[in-house]
């Protein structure tokens, strides 16, 4: 009958060999040395480790209470994680003990780090903008901030024309008559809206 100890905080369980009916067969290899494990085996954050292996990422000791926090998915002593590893969230101001979303230069809790326009989605993983601080999704940062185009009036989230006080999305410069694109060194001139007209429509 195999010993088993519980370690409540993350979850997961501490064996002794013999292993459970369902692990004989199993080999498992210690993640600290990447040696098969032959006799005490510790399980902690999804992984196999010889006890003598289970180790601070910071300090390097051996971690030999039940009680360790994670960082990057690796164990860290208490006193590491007080010292060098805990921050503090950007967006509540309290203090971050488990996941943690680190961007912008600052350290968020997962569920903290969310779009800053009016979809409020989680953005963790996810492309984002900055600005005045703050975390933006694509879409809601093209819908605020980015230029309208002059001529389709819709955001423009890449390269633009500028030309006539205005910016363009290349597609969409051409001349309001005859609808032909109007090149960057062609000629051209303005209507009283703004509009672009191609040399050959303004004579």
């Amino acid at each position: 009958m195999a010993d088993i100890y519980s370690n409540r905080r993350c979850g997961t369980l501490w064996y002794r060999r013999p292993y459970p009916p369902h692990c004989r067969n199993i080999a498992a290899i210690c993640f600290g040395c990447k040696e098969e494990i032959k006799d005490k085996m510790l399980e902690a954050l999804d992984k196999s480790w010889h006890p003598e292996h289970f180790a601070c990422k910071e300090c390097k000791k051996r971690i030999a209470e039940n009680k360790f926090h994670e960082s990057e998915g690796l164990p860290v002593c208490s006193k590491c994680f007080e010292s060098k590893v805990q921050a503090i969230c950007a967006a509540c101001r309290k203090l971050v003990t488990e996941k943690v979303v680190k961007a912008m230069g600052k350290t968020w809790h997962l569920e903290h780090f969310i779009c800053g326009g009016p979809c409020k989605q989680q953005l963790s993983g996810k492309t984002f903008f900055e600005r005045n601080g703050k975390p933006y999704c694509t879409a809601d940062y093209e819908r605020l901030y980015a230029p309208k185009c002059g001529g389709c009036k819709k955001p423009i989230a890449e390269k633009a024309l500028s030309a006539l006080e205005s910016k363009w999305h290349k597609e969409c410069f051409k001349c309001k008559l005859c609808k032909e694109p109007i090149g960057v060194d062609a000629k051209f001139r303005a209507d009283k809206e703004k509009q672009p007209i191609c040399e050959k429509c303004g004579v």
